[in-house]
């Protein structure tokens, strides 16, 4: 453990974190414990079902006027595990400093519901945030962190192929978006909670029968005409070079793209360790991001 640098904030955290958690073994008892998750209702929250079924909390924006800006938010778990309600803090940090309409989907989890179906329950959740009185078109974004920062980037794709809903902007916060063995090291003692055996197990779970070329967002070829992007992780995350060489390649396509590299940070630490200083640093450069590319979109339209 010595051997490992991590952050000084987040060293003493690293002692007592897993390096994984999730196995075809534990997927069940996780899966019951999401069930769980948010059956009480923390207050400014709003738990919607779409027509079609897909859950939705629903977080409006304090003292609001008029239309503002949108959020659609993809929660992690890596495709199989997870719950809205897992991230109803975050979500209403982003509603109240970015005065945002903000959406957390519940979307169907493999392996029970492989590719599409998760990406299609984001979808629809997106469009039907579009369609919010309160919501600014103009101004709608998507964000995820984890394998809900990969669902982000497929569903920035998505809307672009489809050409119905436009997208101003993408969060993609330590993103998992590539199944293949990408980085120098798979097997890092820094790495917590999702190693490259929970990566092969959460991606073939998600994958299923489909094709990868089509289904995994770093296996797309054209990435131009995507929404501009903003990408965070940690030296220690197993995602740090697959979101790195997305980054790359998104700029490589002309779509601007702003990366924050946290040194010594595991996967999730701004969860876990979230009072820490370089936690709260890294949350407060997504809200800032986001601001801006609201702001921007604002200026355009009017």
């Amino acid at each position: 453990m010595s051997s490992v640098d991590f952050h000084p904030e987040l060293a003493r955290s690293a002692r007592f974190i897993p390096r994984r958690l999730v196995t075809p073994w534990t997927l069940p008892v996780f899966q019951r414990l999401t069930r769980l998750q948010g059956r009480r209702l923390p207050k400014g929250v709003e738990v919607l079902t779409l027509t079609n079924g897909v859950g939705v909390r629903l977080y409006r924006p304090s003292g609001a006027d008029g239309r503002g800006p949108g959020l659609l938010w993809i929660h992690g778990g890596g495709y199989v595990i997870g719950t809205a309600a897992q991230d109803d803090r975050l979500c209403r940090r982003f509603a109240d400093e970015l005065g945002a309409t903000v959406a957390s989907v519940e979307y169907r989890l493999a392996p029970q519901h492989p590719y599409p179906a998760g990406l299609e329950d984001c979808y629809s959740a997106l469009k039907w945030l579009a369609k919010l009185p309160a919501v600014d078109p103009a101004r709608l974004a998507i964000g995820g962190a984890s394998a809900g920062g990969g669902l982000a980037a497929a569903l920035a794709l998505l809307a672009r192929d489809r050409g119905e809903v436009p997208v101003a902007a993408q969060l993609l916060v330590y993103p998992m978006l590539d199944d293949r063995a990408v980085g120098r090291e798979l097997d890092h003692a820094g790495h917590r909670l999702w190693t490259h055996t929970s990566n092969q197990f959460g991606w073939s779970a998600y994958l299923g029968n489909a094709d990868p070329a089509v289904a995994v967002p770093a296996r797309r070829e054209d990435l131009a005409g995507l929404p501009p992007a903003w990408i965070g992780v940690g030296t220690l995350d197993l995602f740090h070079d697959e979101d790195l060489e997305y980054a790359e390649r998104l700029k490589a396509a002309g779509v601007p793209c702003q990366v924050e590299v946290v040194s010594g940070a595991f996967h999730g630490f701004d969860q876990i360790v979230a009072k820490a200083e370089v936690s709260r640093a890294f949350v407060d450069s997504q809200c800032a991001w986001l601001r801006d590319a609201f702001t921007a979109n604002d200026r355009v339209c009017t």
